[in-house]
């Protein structure tokens, strides 16, 4: 059996990778590769980084990235690829061995993740080209929310559109997966309780857990909807749709790319996409921007507790959920109507727990590893014969 599983996510802003070793998944490599700058910024860790020292990403181009990664890499035994695919649309939820049949199927899906889909399969169309031999696996960010109850991926819309594949399918699966499968060692007996994600980046989402399945998803049939995010709107009145069309009408595709890349954090501030530039600027747009996504942040709360019937647990994850104190407290502020009360010290140092003792609602923060996820569920579907 070769040594080593190639675990590739390709974010809307970033490119993390890691390999694993396929006998025991421990870890040998992981790098991140940021794009959200002016110049793409590169950090390696694990035994084989120092073995990359030529590994420099430039430009903006995910699929740029994994030719250099294959040109730095040591000549390593690869077992199998596996990829963060966003959408898995109408697919059967499980992982899936890439060909080009299946490329093309997800293909139609990338209008619903405009920033992610076509990128992750340049990316596997780049490791084909480098690596023609070696088994690629689509893992979908959807496949943790497919068993939602009907009523709870339904619209409203006339049957036939919802038997077309109109439905929501929910997001940040892989990340979500991972919180389930921590839960039990950070919540003991309650683990199977009334728990809500809060998935804070460059995408933003939240998710329902119960008895750690999901059962619901502010994301709906694309990754516009719920949360305002980076450079997304989030939820947004159908009618504004029809009036940009009509009064201003703009082209589909400018709307497009208004709803994709212009909108969100950055669109508000008129600043910067970054949780972190707006926290440190003195800009009062910089602050509305914040302030939005606090208050469409615990009115999803809210409604997920809604949909829960209570709330025993809340964790924040993504890259803003995990790295801003100060965000984590100001949602925590607003939710103390549902028993959140956080210890002011433990948050900013953020620790795992980072609730009052003795509170009603547990809290916590969980820096999520997807590449492990990929690896592990490359891996199964590998051993169990695809």
């Amino acid at each position: 059996m070769s040594d080593d599983v190639l675990a590739l996510n390709v974010g809307s802003s970033s490119l993390r990778f890691a390999l694993f070793d396929v006998a025991d998944l421990a870890l040998r490599l992981r790098g991140h590769v940021d794009f959200g700058h002016a110049g793409a910024r590169t950090s390696l860790s694990g035994p084989l980084a120092g073995q990359l020292g030529e590994f420099v990403a430039a430009g903006q181009d995910a699929g740029e990235a994994v030719d250099r990664l294959h040109t730095a890499l040591p000549n390593l035994s690869l077992y199998c690829a596996s990829h963060r695919i966003v959408h898995g649309g109408d697919l059967e939820p499980r992982p899936h061995q890439i060909d080009a049949g299946l490329v093309e199927r997800l293909q139609r899906w990338a209008p619903m993740a405009l920033l992610h889909q076509s990128v992750a399969l340049l990316a596997v169309s780049r490791l084909a080209q480098r690596w023609p031999e070696l088994p690629q696996v689509a893992c979908f960010d959807t496949t943790f929310h497919a068993d939602q109850p009907e009523v709870a991926r339904c619209y409203a819309l006339p049957r036939h559109y919802t038997d077309a594949g109109i439905r929501r399918y929910g997001f940040h699966g892989l990340a979500c997966e991972f919180i389930a499968d921590a839960l039990p060692r950070l919540a003991g007996p309650a683990a199977d309780g009334r728990v809500v994600v809060v998935h804070l980046g460059s995408g933003s989402s939240l998710c329902a857990l119960q008895q750690r399945r999901s059962i619901a998803s502010s994301m709906g049939f694309s990754v516009l909807d719920g949360l305002p995010m980076g450079t997304r709107c989030g939820s947004l009145d159908p009618g504004v749709l029809l009036h940009l069309l009509d009064a201003y009408g703009m082209p589909v595709r400018d709307v497009e790319d208004l709803l994709y890349r212009r909108s969100g954090l950055l669109g508000v501030s008129g600043l910067s996409a970054d949780v972190r530039v707006l926290e440190a600027s003195n800009d009062p747009h910089a602050r509305q921007a914040l302030d939005l996504l606090v208050y469409r942040a615990v009115a999803e709360i809210g409604a997920m507790a809604a949909r829960l019937q209570g709330l025993d647990a809340i964790v924040f994850s993504g890259g803003a959920g995990t790295g801003s104190p100060s965000l984590r407290a100001r949602i925590a502020e607003r939710c103390h109507w549902l028993g959140v009360e956080l210890d002011a010290a433990a948050n900013q140092r953020g620790d795992e727990c980072i609730s009052r003792t003795g509170a009603r609602v547990a809290v916590y923060v969980v820096h999520v590893d997807e590449e492990l996820m990929l690896a592990r569920a490359a891996r199964g579907a590998a051993l169990a014969g695809w």
